[in-house]
């Protein structure tokens, strides 16, 4: 079985609807990328909660993907027509039967968080089996170690986690953080995230790599002080979960903070600094770890 896949130059004036008109003309999917990627015109669009945010790029590639036989260059035109638009650059190209969950897993490699911290996808044989391996695969839940706040939070709890800690990943996503913690010696770590998903992804992945870590929904944690509070969300939930952040940390604990930008950084540890004082923040690929000890 073969499809056809329509890949249009869209404009930012016109590429949401554009994408519209071709769902509407019969396309099975379509998706919106960066025509400027990995270049120095690459425009980072970040959806924070409670902050409007441009939907498109400046420039767009539309890809549409239609079943094999239809008549992709007819339904193009007539949505240009639409529009009111001349044709932008654009191709069609026929793609063949793959298998694509293999081609989906030849894009994640097992990653090296430091010198004995690695995430490995359940396809891969660890390539250090000597050290501490977290067996993550991608899935419907935030945080698989590729991106670079879960590296930066991974790191920290690598270099500062002394054994026997009580840890609470807050907004755990996939649980990395609170399955780490256990394989790096905490006694006790609890996750929480308001997605449902999330939980049930975190369960099954701690129970993949045999830790006994716990995930709640925020209704359902029982009220208690941590030893370490991790929070790897973005800046605007972050401002909001002051107070409750600073809440579940115990006098003489710490902190960690990222889904910060760079630029956003100073403001948060200002907020924060009403219960802690903070350490010098890290930075990688333009994100923020802070770290902070609560008075």
């Amino acid at each position: 079985m073969s499809w056809l896949n329509l890949s249009i130059q869209a404009e930012a004036n016109y590429a949401e609807a554009m994408s519209e008109l071709l769902l509407e003309r019969g396309a099975l999917s379509v998706d919106m990328l960066d025509a400027d990627a990995d270049t120095p015109d690459e425009q980072a669009i970040f959806g924070e909660p409670g902050e409007p945010t441009s939907a498109v790029w400046q420039h767009n590639l539309v890809n549409a993907l239609f079943e094999d036989g239809v008549a992709v260059a007819e339904i193009f035109q007539s949505c240009c027509s639409v529009l009111g638009i001349s044709p932008p650059p654009h191709r069609i190209d026929t793609l063949q039967e793959s298998d694509w969950v293999r081609l989906t897993q030849a894009q994640f490699d097992p990653i090296r968080i430091s010198a004995r911290l690695w995430i490995v996808p359940t396809w891969h044989t660890p390539s250090d089996p000597s050290a501490i391996n977290i067996v993550l695969d991608p899935g419907l839940a935030f945080g698989t170690g590729s991106h670079p706040t879960t590296r930066l939070c991974l790191r920290w709890l690598d270099a500062n986690l002394h054994g026997g800690e009580c840890v609470l990943d807050y907004g755990c996503g996939s649980g990395i953080l609170a399955i780490a913690a256990m394989k790096l010696g905490a006694a006790r770590a609890n996750g929480v995230d308001v997605d449902m998903q999330a939980v049930q992804a975190s369960k099954d992945n701690a129970l993949a790599n045999q830790v006994a870590a716990e995930f709640f929904l925020p209704e359902t944690h029982p009220t208690a002080q941590y030893d370490l509070v991790v929070a790897n969300i973005l800046t605007n939930p972050l401002r909001a979960l002051a107070p409750l952040l600073a809440g579940a940390t115990r006098s003489g604990g710490r902190i960690v903070l990222s889904g910060i930008l760079q630029e956003q950084a100073t403001e948060l540890m200002r907020i924060y600094a009403n219960w802690f004082d903070f350490q010098p923040a890290i930075f990688e690929e333009g994100w923020s770890c802070l770290s902070g000890f609560k008075r």
